[in-house]
């Protein structure tokens, strides 16, 4: 058995009937040993000792279903041919299989379209997985090439729709990304899922059954940032009475999203960019060192380059979180996907709150089309809450006309939103009541849904905190 498999005895599955694989690497001795490995398992096998026999093969039908390609070959190597056979067959999938783990490596293979990467010496249980994931996709997966619009759950009651072309592209680049072990940064505007993107590249990641927590960092000071993410040690600082691990401890061997990385003070991004560098960090009040194996995926909306000049964000730390981007766009520019986002939210919410859903007219769909979502999917996922819960078409039109009107303004009062005259007093209470709602679930992701630790922090009563999240109608979801 060649160095660079690691037989553990578990057995590879193949579900599909034969599926065809071709192995293209010189050396004669990995050839025979793959051919042996994948045969046993029924997979029909076929090898290429070059990139060149690969490009002339691929040219040939059958299409084999997967390429296993070493990425260090003479004459034509690994990317060059990878360029080539993704030329002739566009939608062929092939996985890179090399000794050398240089992240730059690994971008470039997804830039010229790898399917995904494994590096040498693996395990036998890693290329099972991946065998499984990519000749065998499981049954809740989007199938991005059929177009289907169907839901795919994430756990924590979210969801990743693909009903667009920008979405099924995004879904196809998380297939690539998901299990190259490296830094990924989601841009986007607020609302527009990348939360949900996060998630769904750890459930397809190799680190799927391990932890998935999320960090906002614009929700903490920076004192309580640091002590969150890395922890503390007894007496470092008033109140600290028992240990405390952080996020990247309990994270270890999982995926960790710090959200709003835009918004984490400078000093913090020092400390991150060692992690990044080291995986190693100290706890507060400790000089001990912490080793973790953590992924980190790091989301904003800010406008990167601005917020680098105005030397808020870390250059450094930039190049570092920026291995791997997914852009995703806001749902004005995929307006497609909105009835298919209504319809997914309507059944969610009704089953939610055991109630009978809302039929969905065309007139409402129709708003819904015109209407430019400046909230993004945030936004609509309200107003479907709104619409289950009154089931009044015609208010629920006047609604989205009205805040077109007015800019787009967040909320707006009842009486605007029955179309009846606003006036300025109206406009003043929508926004503060807007303001106001903002500050009060902040307060409570700050303090974890802790209600009378958010009451605190406002400086209000238990009581009159509990009106007030029924007035909105937050709920930690």
């Amino acid at each position: 058995m060649p160095a660079w498999v690691e037989n553990r005895g578990r057995n590879l599955t193949a579900v599909n009937p034969t599926p065809h694989i071709l192995v293209v690497d010189d050396e004669p001795g990995v050839l025979r040993y793959m051919r042996t490995l994948l045969e046993v398992e029924s997979f029909h096998v076929e090898t290429a000792a070059s990139g060149r026999e690969a490009v002339t093969r691929i040219e040939r039908e059958p299409v084999p279903d997967l390429v296993l390609l070493d990425l260090l070959m003479p004459e034509l190597d690994g990317l060059g041919t990878l360029a080539q056979l993704r030329r002739i067959r566009p939608n062929l999938k092939v996985i890179i299989l090399s000794c050398v783990s240089d992240p730059r490596k690994v971008v470039e293979a997804g830039r010229h379209g790898a399917t995904d990467y494994l590096t040498k010496p693996f395990q036998k249980s890693q290329l099972d997985a991946l065998l499984k994931q990519h000749l065998h996709p499981q049954p809740a997966a989007i199938d991005v090439s059929l177009g289907r619009d169907e839901a795919e759950e994430l756990g924590d009651d979210m969801y990743f729709l693909a009903a667009s072309p920008q979405m099924r592209k995004i879904r196809a680049q998380v297939d690539q990304v998901a299990a190259v072990d490296v830094p990924v940064l989601l841009l986007g505007e607020s609302g527009t899922g990348k939360e949900v993107v996060a998630r769904l590249i750890h459930k397809l990641s190799l680190r799927a059954r391990r932890s998935f927590l999320k960090v906002n960092c614009a929700a903490l000071p920076a004192d309580l940032l640091e002590s969150e993410l890395f922890g503390y040690e007894v007496g470092a600082f008033t109140g600290a009475t028992k240990p405390k691990p952080g996020k990247f401890e309990l994270c270890d061997k999982g995926t960790i999203l710090l959200d709003e990385i835009g918004d984490m003070p400078v000093a913090m991004q020092a400390k991150l960019l060692h992690v990044l560098q080291d995986q190693q960090f100290s706890r507060l009040g400790s000089r001990s060192v912490v080793r973790v194996d953590v992924r980190i995926l790091a989301a904003t909306n800010i406008d990167i380059q601005q917020a680098i000049a105005s030397k808020k964000l870390r250059p450094d730390l930039y190049y570092r979180l920026n291995t791997l981007s997914i852009h995703l766009p806001p749902l004005r520019e995929r307006r497609e996907e909105i009835p298919s986002m209504v319809r997914h939210f309507m059944a969610r919410f009704a089953a939610r709150y055991a109630r009978t859903p809302v039929p969905l007219s065309p007139r409402l769909v129709e708003a819904c089309l015109k209407y430019p979502w400046p909230g993004n999917l945030r936004e609509l996922e309200n107003f479907v809450k709104r619409f289950l819960i009154l089931a009044d078409e015609d208010l629920a039109i006047a609604e989205l006309e009205t805040r077109e009107e007015a800019g787009h303004l967040p909320l707006l009062s009842q009486e605007a939103v029955a179309g009846r005259p606003a006036g300025l007093k109206s406009l003043v209470r929508s926004l503060k009541d807007e303001a106001e709602m903002q500050a009060i679930h902040r307060a409570l992701e700050q303090t974890n849904w802790n209600r009378k630790k958010a009451a605190a922090i406002l400086n209000i009563s238990y009581k009159a905190l509990l009106y007030k999240i029924r007035q909105y109608g937050l709920d930690k979801a």
